[in-house]
């Protein structure tokens, strides 16, 4: 059997190749047309010199194109570097240093910065309607390509994390890795050849670049494309999908659709929310709107999926479900020694899913695994008694505030439930007495008179009198990543000085 993941989607794929695997607008690729454009693109990538091993790091826009050429650099045996579209000058230079790809594909306008960032590499361009020379390149090359034998744990792509206390680090994922993690999912979450996935994410990160790709293509699925969420548009497509994958944000503004109602999503069995927390009020209001649950799940960059509500069984509000099969999960104290359910500590993992390493880092590599061989996700959760795992928070979140541990989660669930929030955002910031003061950045309900004595009060009657934020900060909203996710770093910055 071959190790390749493109080797196992190929081999998904319908008897029938003119079938449709993938629906852009009005226009419909299909199967054979999927084939033969990542077998140009993979010939292209080898015309070009590209070995097994070598990096092809892609900063571009959303398109069918884009799917093509990372399915090509499986294909050919390279790694895939994704890149944010909203990285700057600064970042990418750091980037393309770090990880020597052999060639760059970006937007045309970049071309001029990339070629002075990219030093001996190779740049080609890829826009938003997939033409660029990228495109033009690939047209020559034959529509037939053998697809790259390579070993199990060779690396298919490297991921970059935010870096948020520190250089980013490049977490190389293996075939190996995508392919267990995809066939997990795949069975967890009752993918078939039958569903029509709505993909609305972004391309440069896991939930959309390997969750909704691999799971559908794996299965022999379609892939309803949409180029970014738009919450009308994504309405008026739903009665086409059987399954759709989002972030938070996703389901907030589909509940401020009017139209958007238990008749307007009958057809779709599966709605999955990840890469930031999804509010209790979330969870409840989409239940009571269209009588289904959303399923919440648990996953990194370094490893994919690692948790996940169940398809059929109870799916806890609050919650990321439990551990996928083959993954192995502890929560354990600060010297590594598991913790029975109910005690708050680091998760830890191990299993086919987790990453090979950092890319030329070992050191750090090292210092992420346990003596014992389980890597520590840096998040911190707690089990209830059914093995039902809760995230409080990030390692680096924790404030420590005149000698107590306080985790932001537990204070921001006690915010969010209160009259008016819409939601919250707790952090520490330098406090002169107490080395970090707890504090709260609320954004209210639309219309709701609120006040920071108001919550300060409320508090004090439900939490210990360290964990009540020193001060509250009300905003209009909060800053947040290209997947939803709240950057703390962002509010610790802004409302550090003051």
């Amino acid at each position: 059997m071959s190790h390749n993941l493109y080797a196992q989607i190929d081999r998904a794929a319908p008897a029938d190749l003119g079938g449709t695997a993938l629906f852009d607008g009005g226009t419909e690729v299909s199967w054979r047309a999927l084939q033969e454009q990542t077998a140009r693109l993979a010939a292209l990538l080898r015309s070009l010199g590209l070995q097994r091993g070598d990096r092809v790091a892609v900063q571009v826009e959303k398109s069918p194109q884009s799917l093509f050429l990372y399915l090509a650099c499986l294909r050919a045996g390279v790694a895939y570097l994704p890149l944010n579209t909203a990285y700057q000058r600064a970042e990418l230079s750091y980037f393309l240093n770090d990880a020597q790809p052999r060639l760059v594909v970006c937007r045309p306008h970049a071309e001029a910065e990339a070629r002075g960032l990219a030093g001996a590499a190779e740049v080609l361009t890829l826009d938003e309607v997939g033409s660029g020379s990228l495109t033009e390149a690939a047209r020559d090359q034959p529509a037939v390509f053998e697809t790259a034998q390579v070993a199990a744990d060779d690396v298919a792509a490297i991921i970059y994390t935010s870096g948020t206390t520190g250089r980013s680090k490049g977490a190389m994922l293996t075939h190996r890795n995508l392919l267990s993690n995809a066939r997990v999912l795949m069975q967890a979450w009752g993918f078939t050849a039958a569903d029509v996935l709505l993909h609305a994410l972004p391309m440069f990160h896991v939930h959309g670049l390997f969750v909704a790709n691999h799971c559908a293509l794996l299965a022999g699925a379609r892939l309803l494309w949409h180029r970014k969420f738009d919450a009308q548009a994504v309405l008026r497509d739903l009665p086409r999908a059987t399954a759709l994958m989002g972030v938070p944000t996703f389901y907030t503004r589909l509940l401020a659709e009017p139209g958007f109602t238990a008749q307007a999503c009958r057809g779709v069995r599966l709605f999955v929310s990840g890469s930031a927390p999804l509010l209790l009020d979330t969870f409840e209001e989409f239940e009571r709107r269209t009588g289904q649950r959303i399923l919440e799940r648990y996953g990194m960059s370094e490893a994919g999926m690692i948790c996940s509500n169940p398809l059929h069984g109870e799916r806890k509000g609050g919650t990321v479900g439990l551990p996928l099969a083959g993954v192995s999960l502890r929560i354990a104290d600060d010297r590594d020694r598991p913790l029975p359910a109910g005690r708050v500590g680091s998760i830890q993992i191990r299993g086919e899913n987790v990453f090979q390493g950092y890319w030329r880092m070992p050191e750090k590599t090292r210092e992420e695994f346990t003596a014992d061989g389980w890597f520590r996700t840096g998040d911190v959760g707690v089990l209830d008694a059914d093995g039902y795992l809760s995230i409080v928070g990030r390692e680096k979140d924790l404030i420590i505030t005149g000698g107590y541990n306080v985790y932001p989660k537990e204070i921001e669930l006690a915010i969010d439930a209160l009259p008016g929030v819409l939601e919250s955002a707790v952090v520490g910031l330098p406090h002169p007495d107490l080395g970090e003061a707890v504090t709260a950045v609320v954004v209210p309900r639309a219309g709701a008179t609120l006040s920071a004595e108001d919550i300060i009060r409320a508090l004090k009657c439900e939490l210990a009198n360290y964990k009540v934020p020193k001060r509250v900060i009300l905003v209009p909203d909060l800053p947040r990543n290209a997947m939803g996710k709240v950057q703390k770093s962002a509010l610790r910055e802004r409302h550090g000085a003051a």
